[in-house]
């Protein structure tokens, strides 16, 4: 399967007049970090007096991270490339991409007190990057997937989108959903109702993008499966051709719900994935202002996410798939036919821990066997003492019944510009119109 990176780049000065925004911006000689409008309107001070992400490592499946970015140095684990040249993925030479991801989750800022730079949302949780040929083109994300899970991420981040997943990728996102990992990614940015995946594969926490103004991205696609929406419109990242970027797209947006994950996993490492979700949704706000909404819109889910209140708020845990939608595990090819010399794995019982229908269907033919032996007895003993009974033949048995195009496509990065104003208090936004369709490779 081919993807398309859930991003568009983009220059120039934001958008002033927020109105889901209202946080102050932070005082800063620095033009980057004064241009983290996104990050303030988290209030990051209030954020992290309840959690940084410490201990959460949050897996980057994208094109590397550069590790020896002044904002990220130390944050940063060494992965594994998937391009086929082996090694690590943590020495990002080209596309800026997964440096841009793994900042916005992670990076740490630089200079007294860290006040210049790149900050992140959990700037205490670890990056495991992961680098693949360019998003899928000519290789699959199964490998990475499972690579992630396997060297202890807790949160997944999938900054890109395609068209399908194939068998094996399919499997590969089940085995994360079993080991109990949170896989985040972006719905995409064609301003359409197509499913796009991984974002719209069962149990994954698809996310879209909520511009400066409070209103839904118009690029942002959307649908049933959205869950969440998050910071999206002209956010600026660290960089490796450039330093510094500042980008549009629902590759942003992901990036900061996983590392809201992150920090809800860091206080609370009990919960399940689906109970962090859960705590994601429960405390989101929407465009139009509303909270605790019960069913999600196909425009913005449950709404913006609230880290500090997700972080804060007494939530009920809830069930363990929280608001995520469980993949149904196809049976395995050749199932119930065992090669020779092998038993049936699994037979004896079900994943409730009770009888399985196989077991059931077995004992009540041997009750059977034995209860058409002990009565042959009986009526052969008959037989022989007063002959056979009248009226009929015995007891028988009983009888049986048998999207987007999936070329790759990077965005143009921006020229380098000054900050965006930051938002104005105000009440929240109306509900967004339709976004228009997108000519394709747009």
């Amino acid at each position: 399967m081919s993807f398309t990176r859930t991003l568009r780049a983009v220059g120039g000065v934001a958008v002033a007049g927020a109105l889901l925004f209202t946080a102050a911006p932070t005082a800063s000689a620095d033009y980057i970090r004064d241009g983290q409008w996104a990050l303030d309107a988290f209030n990051p001070q209030k954020v992290w007096k309840e959690s940084t992400g410490k201990d959460v490592i949050v897996a980057v499946i994208d094109s590397g991270v550069n590790g020896d970015h002044v904002d990220l140095k130390g944050n940063v684990l060494s992965g594994k490339d998937f391009t086929g040249g082996g090694g690590t993925a943590d020495h990002e030479t080209g596309d800026d991409h997964g440096t841009a991801m793994a900042a916005l989750i992670a990076g740490h800022g630089h200079g007294p007190n860290h006040a210049d730079g790149v900050m992140g949302l959990a700037p205490d949780a670890k990056i495991l990057p992961i680098k693949t040929n360019e998003i899928g083109a000519g290789t699959g994300i199964d490998g990475p997937i499972r690579y992630a899970v396997d060297h202890g991420a807790k949160v997944i981040n999938m900054s890109f989108a395609g068209s399908s997943l194939n068998d094996e990728e399919k499997s590969a996102v089940s085995y994360a959903l079993k080991k109990d990992v949170l896989l985040v990614a972006g719905s995409g940015n064609d301003g359409t109702d197509k499913p796009l995946y991984p974002a719209a594969a069962p149990g994954v926490l698809a996310v879209g993008a909520v511009a400066k103004d409070g209103k839904v991205l118009a690029r942002s696609n959307y649908g049933p499966h959205i869950r969440l929406i998050a910071p999206g419109e002209k956010i600026y990242s660290a960089g490796t051709s450039m330093k510094y970027r500042q980008a549009t797209g629902t590759s942003d947006s992901t990036a900061y719900v996983s590392a809201a994950a992150a920090l809800v996993r860091s206080k609370f490492p009990d919960l399940t994935a689906g109970q962090v979700a859960n705590r994601l949704t429960k405390t989101a706000i929407t465009p139009d202002g509303k909270t605790g909404i019960t069913s999600p819109d196909p425009k913005y889910g449950y709404g913006v996410i609230r880290p500090y209140r997700a972080l804060s708020e007494d939530i009920p845990e809830g069930p363990k798939n929280g608001p995520l939608t469980m993949p149904k595990d196809p049976q395995p090819a050749g199932a119930g036919a065992d090669a020779p010399g092998q038993e049936a794995q699994g037979s004896a019982s079900d994943d409730k821990g009770g009888l399985s229908p196989l077991a059931v269907a077995g004992m009540a033919l041997g009750v059977v066997v034995v209860l058409g032996i002990v009565i042959g007895v009986v009526v052969a003993s008959k037989k022989r003492r007063n002959g056979p009974p009248p009226g009929g033949t015995g007891f028988g048995g009983p009888g049986g019944g048998a999207g987007v195009p999936p070329q790759h496509q990077f965005g143009a990065y921006p020229q380098p510009g000054g900050p965006g104003a930051y938002p104005q208090s105000g009440g929240p936004g109306a509900y967004p119109s339709a976004p228009p369709t997108q000519p394709p490779g747009q």
